[in-house]
């Protein structure tokens, strides 16, 4: 579970900027949050049905390896690298980069093939992609200004990811129930909110996507969104999701 909302540059509206101009950064953005997303499920099928390579991931015993939780948490570290690292990267070495984290989260991902059905986990998807798909459309059309909702909805994060620490220890079942379905709510009402600041950003956006900066205002943006999607799948994959 993770969720990356701080900005790497600073953004001054844009006296050129124009609606095709906007458009043109938004398809762009869900344009790398596709092949991200792509990327990452090739990647966990792949991790999934070779035991191979489950077996870098997996010890004899059934438990995690080294490997497998350097895997793991591997993709929030790059995350606090590209975004500590935005202004002195450039944009090819930070698509590499972007490449590398959607196959790491792929590879982490790949566990719920071993815990839920296939069925289940498409019939999830279709319902994460339904569930993101409107909030995005909200996000984009919605004319309230959502600057102080997103802020809240970034502090329940912060607080369902202490949550969650602590129930690593505790073994709750029930407060298990609730984080999952605060982690809904919260990453629905992130997409929004996430959709409406890169319509924004697109709109300050000079020119097309040509410049160094706005293709890596662009990875970053779509990061923004494949983390909302992924966190909200995994949170309906709790409720949703048939056990093997």
């Amino acid at each position: 579970m993770m969720n990356y909302q701080n900005k790497p540059y600073n953004y001054t509206q844009s006296q050129t900027g124009t609606l095709p101009v906007a458009r043109t950064f938004v398809a762009g953005v869900f344009m790398w949050m596709f092949i991200a997303l792509g990327i990452t499920a090739l990647t966990a099928f792949t991790f999934a049905t070779t035991p191979s390579l489950m077996g870098i991931m997996i010890t004899p015993e059934g438990g995690m390896s080294i490997m497998g939780w350097i895997i793991t948490f591997s993709p929030l570290i790059l995350v606090f690298v590209m975004s500590g690292t935005a202004n002195r990267l450039s944009a090819p070495s930070m698509l590499l980069l972007y490449i590398l984290f959607s196959v790491l989260m792929g590879a982490s991902l790949s566990f719920i093939f071993l815990a839920y059905t296939g069925a289940s986990i498409f019939k999830t998807f279709l319902i994460t992609s339904g569930m993101f798909g409107t909030m995005a459309v909200v996000g984009y059309t919605t004319k309230t200004d959502l600057t102080k909702f997103g802020s809240i909805m970034f502090m329940g994060l912060i607080g369902i990811i202490i949550a969650s620490i602590v129930n690593m220890f505790m073994h709750s079942g029930t407060m298990d129930y609730i984080i999952s379905f605060l982690g809904v709510l919260i990453f629905t009402g992130l997409t929004a909110y996430d959709m409406q600041k890169i319509k924004r950003i697109g709109a300050q956006v000079d020119g097309y996507a040509a410049d160094d900066n706005i293709r890596k205002m662009t990875l970053f943006a779509a990061l923004s969104l494949y983390l909302d999607f992924i966190n909200l799948f995994l949170f309906l994959l709790r409720f949703f999701g048939d056990r093997r």
